[in-house]
């Protein structure tokens, strides 16, 4: 059956929910982890790894760790201590990439300060770096060759795949260049055939760019920095941001106005939020039918 496609009638603005998509995946998750254990006799593995006792990223933990339960699969919480030292998280790191039943391993971000986050999401093994986070996947997914994206504009390209958005030839505007965010969405969006514009703190007259846009990634970390007045009708704006409020939580893109101008969106939250836990798991699953021989790409 056909998805509904944005349209320049900005009456029918099309809700891009992320909510949804992920709840569909996971039935087919569900299948293709029963097939591995059927074939292997073992469940796949995600290792998350949490450092110190920040509230917000053991809520983000345990989030992944029920959608592994969701599907079929295991969680192996490895939680250390916030004076844990650089050595001794690449130590653990390294004890888990030879661990062959850990299919995927997740450096929950931040770290404390004092520790080389960069140097430790280096140390995750390619094949089973499925949080996208090191430089080597990132340099061959923008080549175009096998590897596992970053996972939430891994998931903005499933949305759009997913609502038929047209991307080939289509002028996107990526607000923010993180490196798990920001410049691994250029670069997906690049791959698709966009014409890409990266905004950022520097950028001079950032509503002249927005104004222009087909397709609007709201990836800076600013709530609402980005207004309703300058998006074109019709255009597709994905919001990657959130910030709680008392309304539940913003994004990075105003809301007022938005269902009358834009052609489709992504609501905040259940938008891209969902989409990024969603592809963490399905390139774990990925990641395990891989190292058991089953018809599996890296780039799920």
């Amino acid at each position: 059956m056909e998805e509904d496609k944005p349209s320049s009638d900005p009456k029918s603005a099309i809700v891009m929910d992320g909510k949804v998509l992920a709840k569909q995946i996971e039935e087919n998750l569900r299948v293709r982890v029963d097939a591995i254990k059927e074939k292997t006799g073992r469940t796949p593995i995600l290792a998350t790894i949490l450092v110190g006792d920040d509230p917000a990223s053991a809520t983000y933990v345990r989030m992944k760790s029920n959608a592994c339960k969701r599907v079929g699969m295991d969680s192996m919480k490895v939680e250390l201590p916030s004076v844990t030292t650089t050595e001794q998280l690449l130590a653990k790191i390294d004890e888990l990439n030879d661990n062959q039943d850990v299919h995927g391993i997740l450096l929950q971000h931040p770290v404390p300060a004092h520790i080389d986050e960069r140097a430790c999401f280096e140390q995750i093994d390619l094949e089973k770096d499925v949080d996208g986070v090191t430089c080597l996947g990132f340099g061959r997914m923008s080549m175009g060759e096998p590897a596992f994206g970053s996972c939430t504009p891994q998931g903005v390209m499933h949305l759009l795949r997913h609502y038929n958005i047209e991307l080939a030839g289509k002028e996107a505007v990526v607000v923010g260049r993180s490196p798990i965010l920001g410049k691994p969405m250029a670069m997906m969006l690049l791959n698709a055939n966009c014409t890409v514009t990266m905004c950022h703190s520097h950028t001079e007259d950032l509503a002249a760019y927005v104004k222009r846009a087909d397709i609007i990634v709201g990836a800076v970390g600013v709530p609402e920095l980005i207004r309703t007045e300058w998006i074109k009708k019709g255009a597709v704006v994905i919001d990657a941001g959130f910030h709680p409020s008392e309304n539940g939580g913003v994004g990075d893109t105003q809301r007022d106005g938005m269902k009358e101008v834009a052609g489709a969106y992504t609501p905040v939250p259940g938008g891209v939020g969902p989409m990024t836990i969603n592809t963490l798991i399905r390139q774990t699953v990925a990641a395990a039918e891989k190292s058991a021989g089953l018809d599996a790409s890296m780039i799920s």
